[in-house]
């Protein structure tokens, strides 16, 4: 098995950011009140899925510290995504269980991201 990055697919982090986005939208979204369709659903919806966005636009983008800057807007779309967690448990949306995957999978995403941008700033650092 090769760990070559071929594309933004390979990164670990955009891969943890996926299974993010994932549980937001097939297990979090269908669980929140019908009358929340305009409030929280679309705002944890578009917080999860920008996840993922801003780590594939970063890679685009061939330069290591722009990269990082997506990167860090990434991070701060996971952490918005446990604000939403968080205020949907506070306000009796979802359980408590599902509040701790949805931490756990944001603390996940995160701890990667920021190994990742990590080394593109070291990298830059070395250009």
């Amino acid at each position: 098995m090769s760990n070559e990055i071929k594309t933004f697919e390979d990164l670990e982090c955009w891969k943890a950011c996926r299974v993010l986005r994932l549980f937001v939208a097939k297990t979090v979204v269908p669980s929140l009140p019908k009358d929340e369709r305009f409030g929280l659903k679309p705002q944890i919806l578009d917080a999860a899925r920008s996840t993922t966005a801003n780590v594939a636009e970063g890679y685009g983008r061939f330069h290591y510290l722009d990269n990082a800057k997506f990167c860090s807007n990434s991070r701060g779309s996971a952490w918005e995504v446990l604000d939403h967690l968080i205020t949907a448990n506070d306000e009796e949306m979802i359980s408590e269980e599902m509040l701790s995957e949805g931490r756990a999978l944001v603390n996940e995403a995160v701890k990667l991201l920021n190994g990742y941008m990590n080394y593109l700033k070291r990298a830059a650092s070395t250009q």
